[in-house]
């Protein structure tokens, strides 16, 4: 479907009419990652999974110095315009790494579009940076090695994309064999795109810029999510975490950002709709009014 300047690939399910869910997956990823929680949610809603633009089999549009065109707001627009055109003027959002980045953007500039917000494994984006320290560094260094300049990191991990895929995932998950149905495989495919690369590091160069220029800004002017925020995060990664110091609760980190705050952590690494789905299910749930 057109989006706000790139073509969104995406698969949708459930009774028309029902509530509207959007999935949104993040790096390096696609809508595959819901493979596990979709089909439950799609028994009581319509349920909407894209792959971000730039990912997956979604178009990559060009990219200027500004990196906008890679900013969580472009891509928040692209999936605005996506269910406006399939009818929905207000739903929730579930967002996963980026997909969360993306869904928080979404509810700023949409408060209302986005009825509830549900967070894998992330804090905001202004919190990152600010928080930033040499544990951060340390396990999410990939933050500052994709925002490099153009072809440095494209370049790197286009000699071997499967090699650099296959090692954050180990890096990230608890257990790798939470991608053994096949979704691994599915996830090479699409990153050995070389168009795909370029766009997932200007996704990262928007992050380091622009979407970091817009979360400040929020903070500056005291604007806070208006919906309801649930936030899940994995405890038992190998390196790397939502937090930066690996005490700070998350929940106390979404509460600079919203004031209807829930959540808390899972045992299982950053990928909790594949590592944990039934753990994620208990919480999102309720959270989405349905009975589990």
């Amino acid at each position: 479907m057109a989006g706000d300047g790139a073509e969104i690939n995406l698969r949708a399910g459930g009774p028309d009419g029902a509530p509207a869910v959007l999935m949104v997956h993040g790096y390096p990823q696609t809508h595959i990652i819901w493979r596990h929680l979709a089909p439950r949610l799609a028994r009581t809603h319509r349920v909407i999974c894209p792959d971000l633009r730039g990912y997956g089999d979604s178009s990559c549009p060009p990219s200027d110095d500004s990196h906008a065109p890679y900013s969580k707001r472009a891509m928040a627009r692209d999936l605005v315009k996506v269910m406006a055109d399939l009818g929905y003027d207000g739903f929730a959002v579930v967002g996963h790494d980026r997909g969360a980045r993306v869904g928080h953007r979404m509810a700023m500039d949409f408060p209302d579009k986005v009825e509830r917000l549900c967070s894998l494994d992330v804090v905001p984006t202004g919190s990152v940076w600010q928080r930033a320290n040499r544990t951060w560094a340390m396990g999410s260094f990939h933050w500052l090695f994709l925002a490099q300049p153009a072809p440095r990191p494209e370049s790197l991990i286009g000699h071997d994309p499967d090699f650099w895929l296959t090692w954050l995932l180990e890096s990230w998950s608890a257990d790798m064999s939470a991608f053994a149905d096949g979704a691994l495989e599915d996830y090479k495919r699409a990153h050995r795109r070389p168009e795909v690369i370029r766009a997932n590091c200007e996704d990262y160069r928007a992050g380091a810029t622009v979407d970091d220029d817009l979360d400040r800004a929020d903070l500056t002017a005291g604007r806070k999510l208006q919906c309801p925020v649930l936030a899940l995060w994995g405890s038992a990664r190998k390196s790397g975490g939502p937090t930066t110091d690996g005490a700070t609760s998350a929940l106390d980190i979404w509460r600079e950002w919203a004031d209807d705050v829930r959540g808390g952590p899972l045992n299982c690494g950053h990928f909790l709709a594949e590592e944990a789905p039934d753990a994620v299910w208990a919480g999102l749930a309720p959270f989405l009014g349905v009975d589990a």
